[in-house]
């Protein structure tokens, strides 16, 4: 019995070591992550939400919303950002909690919170319309602020989008991170190292079939997994079918033309149960397929993504003037009371 209990104790405080030392490691990691990564473009604080964009380029306001895992300056290291910043105002966001931007426990930040929040940060830097482009997990987002504000976004181009809730085993294994106590230990400690030994493997997953992007490796993989990050790419992988499953009773309400862009070997979603059913549904859609082409669509055909978003422009002509937003808050406030 005293063995059992010596062996016991020796257990416990082995692995209070291992946890300790995980710790103090990946903090050190972030660090530097941090230090040899910092913000590439500016700040500004929104609803008390800090948030961190990066801006380019004169025209038509482009707004870029990246997905789950990554952070905005992935449309850099794909080339999309600096190409269309040839004829377009290009603004991507680190989304909440992802980069460098907050993600304030005081919410779920659903689709529809973080499209609110990012139409509301959009007119503080004085865009009275934009065309929305989302990629993966970005086009719920993209459709939940097109839906709810049709008069703001003037159209839409979907790449890689998880548009109809489906069985995915992925969800419940990956949302440990976004757990009160329990995920805030394993995130600070385990959980970065684990996904840091991951991550060739998840990478090649999402360019699979294709060979991962030369440029795609110039993302530190430390930068996102680090703990702040890996617990809203939790939440959101937690977040992702409930949220298809509510925005999918409204995409008849779409209002604003789509070109809907897909892999037709996309790993991560398939395009028949998203992409396909989704252009069925609304109106004012043309799906575009990349043969070949897995989950990243920006990568391995931005010439494509490029017309897409020129032929959105064309169709939906110059911006329209919207109200402020503070005529916008003072009819909501109105509404609200009503």
């Amino acid at each position: 019995m005293t063995n059992t209990i010596k062996g016991w104790q020796l257990g416990a405080i082995g692995a209070g070591l291992g946890l300790a030392a995980s710790f103090f490691y990946v903090r050190a990691k972030t660090k530097q992550a941090e230090a040899e990564n910092p913000p590439q473009g500016r700040f500004l604080e929104v609803d008390g939400v800090r948030l961190h964009y990066i801006e380019k380029g004169e025209g038509p306001t482009l707004v870029l919303l990246h997905g789950n895992g990554v952070l905005a300056n992935d449309f850099v290291h794909s080339g999309l950002l600096d190409r269309a910043a040839e004829h377009y105002r290009v603004i991507a966001f680190d989304r909440p909690g992802f980069g460098y931007s907050e993600r304030p426990r005081s919410k779920v930040w659903t689709p529809q919170a973080q499209a609110r929040l990012l139409r509301h940060a959009l007119q503080d830097l004085e865009v009275e319309s934009a065309i929305v482009l989302g990629h993966s997990w970005g086009t719920l987002v993209a459709l939940a602020m097109a839906l709810d504000a049709p008069d703001f976004v003037r159209g839409l181009v979907l790449l890689s989008g998880y548009y109809y809730p489906s069985l995915r085993l992925d969800a419940p294994l990956l949302s440990g991170p976004a757990i009160p106590l329990v995920g805030d230990l394993i995130r600070y400690t385990v959980s970065p190292l684990v996904t840091r030994m991951m991550w060739r493997p998840l990478t090649r997953k999402v360019f699979a079939p294709m060979p991962v992007a030369e440029s795609f490796r110039r993302l530190s993989p430390w930068m996102a997994v680090r703990p702040g990050q890996l617990r809203a790419s939790a939440a959101e992988t937690a977040l992702m079918v409930p949220s298809a499953m509510a925005l999918s009773k409204r995409y008849q309400e779409l209002k604003v033309p789509a070109v809907i862009v897909s892999g037709t070997q996309d790993r991560i979603v398939d395009f028949g149960h998203n992409a396909e059913r989704l252009n069925e549904r609304i109106a004012d859609s043309e799906l575009q397929l990349q043969p070949g082409v897995g989950h990243m669509t920006h990568y391995a055909n931005p010439e494509q993504v490029l017309a897409a978003i020129d032929s959105i422009n064309t169709r939906v002509g110059q911006p329209v003037r919207l109200r402020s937003r503070q005529e916008e808050r003072l009819a909501w406030a109105s509404e609200s009371g009503s």
